[in-house]
């Protein structure tokens, strides 16, 4: 009797549990009432566990490292590091071959017909709002570059238009490519002022709560906590702690002011941050510098500020967030150099002017003529027309581009003379070019099957034409000794960090190889959303709790 009564309580547990209804995250019913998707600028995913011991607030970087999803091995798989694209990739879960950025600004014809450069925001059709008396309003902005949908995107198409999206950086390619194209709003500052800006591709004029931000005291606030009374605020009070603060306050005034995450209809908003101060430091100090790890460090206490602030408005148990970096960031050249590594600064200059003259007496063109324009690395771009005015293809141009630039490297001579504050008796590596792919290899597939090849088809876009991919040597790069960079396929730049909290995350530190487009793909499924057009990421499914609830009734017995 007694194993009989055992036998069929296991077999009704068993049907409570094979019949129990999952848990809901649904966007359509409002579960989480709000997404944040984080982004710290120029962030390398060492940066959490190498100063953990530094962190010491509640709801900062351990919001992530004590109380949530922490990853320590997120890589991008693809070879344009830069922030554009990284910030498209992060939104719309793919790579530059899907979300079309290729980098920050490029090379192409205007509607006049004439070579023009670029920004990857940059939209004629619309003008900037917000701006000081006297700034440039022309061009306007918009995410029409970004040829696939985001998480954003997919959210308010799944809502009926109901879901609220915007975007906030300092930054207006970052506040623009995260988001999306069907945001309520994206707003970003003008550099020298500091004033929050947006574009007519949204309104034609800033909402009454911005416009009171703007005249209230936030600017005067942060130039006096940074001790910085002139100068440009982006460049100057951008790179210190209350350039986070500043951020953050007006994300807190946007969610306040905008009601996410109380949305009426009942259904989930999103709001997507990207933190530009550690970019701007980085690139003025490196990585290794005291002043990165101080900023980071300050950083803690304003994510703590800003998270305690969501548990009291929203309640951090309705609020799901994911945190990484639109790249990493190389070492500077002399911190590199004194610990033993052959870093180098590769000249812009001389390595165009070499290219050039190579094309000159390949080519041998009638009258004054210029080949090769540059643009910013990795792409090298030439100039369609003087090309196809002579009957010369872009493969024949490409083809001649990249051997050109193989020669300049293979033309340097050894050095002889040793780096300031090399180790003793240490000569210089030569410089180098890894590899150099023309566009038209990559818009043909014609690579290797290897991972670096898969990473530099990931990087194609239709708007380079007539160009070259390069990846200098290790430790190498465009730019001072002083400073540093990024936008290389070296493991430095592409690795960030992948950070998930919420109630759907097992807190734990994990250690398998994952991507930001995982973002996207984790999201959309715990809100039952399409994922974005063109994502390619994989769901975290080792970092989700499992969706069971309680199940009450009886089996009725025969």
């Amino acid at each position: 009797m007694l194993l009989r009564r055992l036998a069929a309580a296991a077999v009704s547990a068993a049907l409570c549990l094979s019949t129990a209804a999952p848990a809901r995250a649904a966007a359509y019913d409002g579960s989480p009432k709000l997404v944040i998707e984080l982004v710290f600028d120029q962030f390398r995913g060492d940066y959490l566990d190498r100063f953990r011991a530094d962190f010491k607030a509640k709801n900062g970087w351990n919001l992530f490292l004590k109380q949530g999803a922490h990853y320590t091995d997120c890589y991008y798989d693809y070879a344009n590091l830069v922030t554009g694209p990284g910030h498209s990739t992060i939104g719309t879960g793919a790579y530059t071959d899907g979300h079309g950025v290729p980098v920050n600004d490029w090379y192409e014809k205007g509607p006049d017909g004439k070579l023009r450069y670029v920004q990857s925001i940059d939209d004629d059709r619309y003008t900037i709002v917000g701006q000081p008396a006297g700034a440039k309003v022309s061009p306007g902005a918009s995410p029409h570059y970004e040829v696939a949908s985001t998480l954003g995107d997919e959210l308010v198409l799944a809502t009926s238009g109901k879901a609220r999206v915007f975007g906030v950086s300092l930054k207006d390619r970052a506040a623009i490519l995260t988001s999306g194209h069907a945001t309520k709003g994206a707003f970003w500052t003008d550099h020298e002022s500091g004033r929050w800006i947006t574009s007519t591709y949204w309104q034609k004029q800033l909402p009454a709560w911005v416009e009171a931000f703007n005249s209230g005291d936030a600017v005067a606030k942060a130039r006096a906590a940074s001790k910085i009374p002139e100068g440009s605020f982006y460049e100057k009070v951008g790179a210190t702690q209350a350039g986070v603060a500043y951020q953050l306050d007006f994300a807190k005034a946007l969610i306040q002011n905008e009601h996410l995450g109380h949305n009426e209809a009942g259904v989930t908003d999103l709001i997507t941050i990207s933190v530009s101060s550690t970019d701007i430091m980085g690139h003025r100090v490196g990585p290794d510098d005291p002043q990165q790890r101080a900023l980071i460090d300050a950083s803690d206490i304003e994510l703590d500020r800003f998270f305690t602030w969501i548990d009291s408005t929203i309640g951090l148990k309705n609020v799901v967030v994911s945190m990484t970096g639109d790249h990493g960031v190389a070492p500077s050249v002399n911190a590199a150099v004194a610990m033993g590594m052959p870093a180098h600064g590769v000249p812009t200059r001389p390595m165009w002017d070499y290219v050039e003259k190579a094309l000159q007496a390949k080519f041998k063109p009638k009258g004054n003529v210029k080949y090769v324009l540059g643009g910013e690395s990795p792409w090298l771009q030439i100039d369609p027309e003087p090309f196809q005015a002579q009957g010369i293809s872009e493969q024949q141009a490409e083809d001649a581009t990249a051997d050109a630039v193989r020669d300049y490297f293979a033309s340097l001579p050894a050095s002889t003379t040793a780096q300031t504050g090399a180790p003793a008796g240490r000569l210089p590596e030569p410089l180098r070019v890894q590899f150099v792919y023309t566009a038209s290899q990559l818009r043909n597939g014609q690579v290797p099957d290897t991972d670096q090849g898969r990473r530099e088809l990931h990087s194609y876009s239709p708007a380079i034409r007539w160009a070259v991919h390069m990846n200098f040597g290790a430790y190498q790069y465009y730019g001072s000794e002083m400073g540093t960079t990024h936008y290389s396929a070296n493991s430095y730049d592409r690795h960030v960090p992948l950070d998930f909290f919420g109630a759907a995350f097992q807190p734990g530190t994990y250690h398998n190889q994952v991507e930001p487009v995982d973002i996207a793909a984790t999201f959309a499924s715990l809100l039952r959303v399409n994922r974005p057009s063109a994502a390619v990421g994989h769901v975290r499914l080792e970092a989700l709790k499992p969706e069971v609830t309680s199940m009450t009734g009886t089996v009725k017995r025969k």
